[in-house]
């Protein structure tokens, strides 16, 4: 079981994850690409419970567009640093700020919203997977 330390971009709140990511992946969605500010954000889903802040807990600001992604920053730099998942229990912690994970991403989500096609032979998601109340849908590449 690993242990993957990460931070903020100017360090003020620090953290880790434990174990192994639930999945990895990319997400095309127009919500991640405006909060990442790129055309595409690499994502690592984790149990909430695995995510342990070790400092700065007091500088995490938040902010919630919908009820299903309440984002994370560090109010000293404003780097952003995860992305809680309440309705699957999950916890995105931005995989630019755990460089110690070797990132092994199985698909991609949201690519129906794509605006960088990625030819990488993974599967592309419509929206998100079935278990995940998705429709479950592929795109071709």
């Amino acid at each position: 079981m690993g242990q993957y330390q990460g931070s903020c971009f100017c360090g003020t709140v620090k953290f880790q994850v434990s174990g192994a990511p639930e999945a990895m992946g990319y997400c095309h969605c127009d919500s991640c690409r405006r909060w990442s500010a790129g055309p595409v954000n690499a994502f690592s889903l984790w149990p909430g419970d695995r995510l342990e802040i070790l400092s700065g807990a007091d500088q995490v600001g938040e902010f919630h567009l919908t009820e299903q992604s309440y984002r994370k920053w560090c109010k000293q730099c404003g780097g952003h640093v995860f992305t809680d998942h309440p309705t699957w229990g999950l916890v995105d912690v931005y995989v630019a700020n755990l460089p110690g994970l070797k990132f092994e991403p199985a698909l991609h989500v949201h690519y129906q919203e794509s605006v960088l096609p990625i030819r990488d032979g993974l599967p592309k998601m419509k929206d998100v997977p079935a278990e995940m109340g998705g429709s479950g849908e592929t795109l071709p590449e």
